[in-house]
């Protein structure tokens, strides 16, 4: 290669440092002077030093350390340590909403940020025992199209689909559009959401970002304003929403002393706890009770049942009789 980029020189530099080098592995003199020769740029010893101050001038931790003879030299101090990247990179190959095809492409930029050598202690493996990632690739482009329409305060309309019995996408509401204005997104159970309002509706709603097709902006302002300043963004996720809608009630709920930390997971602390006997409290939570709470209920077994209201119960009775018929012989 021709010498034919010495005004990129310190650019290389800090590609040389970053890529080669870390805590554990450095370069001396005449091998950094290697390395820029491959890249078409000539370089001395009396210049390299003055490139070094430069760049530590600029922010690069460039550090020499003298053994034997020779001094060497590597970065130090990087926008995200070591384990900070595990971190990152164990958070996105457990995201579901994550599909495996960006997943490795957003771990590959993370290992950019890395010397080649550490880069290899991020291609780990978690272990997510039944993680079903998302197959929906647009869903990076649809919340940026949603924080768009938010910070805009525009309505967006889009097509929403459900999984068919051929697991092929199937609009609902026959292919017509949904027309909503956008109030938050919000995470729960490992899936973006958006809340919105329905004029149509008057209500508040929630979508499954993932699910939303061909979102685009509505030359309209966005509405609900009224009804979104009475509104609860942490209670609605921890009452109503994980529960799939539905309208909201108080439930009073008796439980072994065990489940009190189910308890508190799904509705948080604020819960109140009323000492029933030495083995059993009772909680009010507000819920949307839907045929999923009940549910959810029926699957703690014997550890939680339901006190009132009588209709609740009457209604979890009649579950159970419906499910029980199900099963019953012929």
């Amino acid at each position: 290669m021709a010498i034919n980029n010495q005004k990129l020189k310190l650019l290389y530099l800090v590609k040389i440092f970053t890529e080669d080098t870390d805590d554990q592995h450095a370069l001396t003199l005449p091998q950094i002077v290697d390395k820029l020769h491959a890249y078409g740029v000539n370089a001395e010893r009396k210049t390299l030093y003055q490139d070094f101050e430069l760049l530590r001038d600029f922010g690069v931790d460039i550090i020499g350390v003298q053994m034997q003879r020779s001094y060497y030299y590597h970065i130090g101090n990087r926008d995200f340590e070591l384990p900070e990247l595990k971190l990152l990179v164990d958070s996105v190959q457990s995201a579901k909403f994550i599909t495996d095809k960006k997943s490795n492409a957003l771990i590959r930029k993370l290992e950019g940020m890395v010397s080649k050598y550490e880069a290899r202690q991020l291609q780990r493996q978690v272990i997510i025992s039944g993680r079903v990632k998302a197959m929906n690739e647009s869903i990076y482009f649809n919340v940026d199209k949603l924080h768009e329409a938010i910070g805009t305060g525009s309505q967006i309309k889009f097509k929403y689909f459900q999984w068919n019995l051929k697991k092929e996408m199937e609009l609902r509401k026959g292919g017509a559009w949904y027309q909503v204005s956008p109030w938050g997104l919000m995470w729960d159970d490992e899936n973006y959401y958006l809340v919105g309002y329905d004029a149509e509706d008057e209500k508040i709603k929630h979508y499954r970002v993932d699910k939303m097709l061909r979102i685009s902006l509505v030359n309209k302002k966005r509405e609900g304003k009224e009804q979104f300043k009475a509104f609860n963004m942490p209670r609605y996720t921890k009452s109503l929403f994980g529960m799939y809608g539905g309208e909201e009630i108080q439930v009073t709920l008796e439980a072994e002393n065990g489940m009190v930390g189910v308890l508190i997971d799904r509705f948080g602390k604020d819960m109140p706890v009323k000492k029933v006997d030495e083995t059993h409290f009772r909680t009010i939570v507000n819920v949307a009770v839907s045929n999923q709470f009940l549910g959810w209920i029926m699957a703690l077994g014997k550890g939680v049942r339901i006190i009132g209201p009588d209709s609740v119960v009457r209604r979890m009775k009649e579950e159970i009789q419906q499910i029980s018929r199900m099963y019953e012989d012929g």
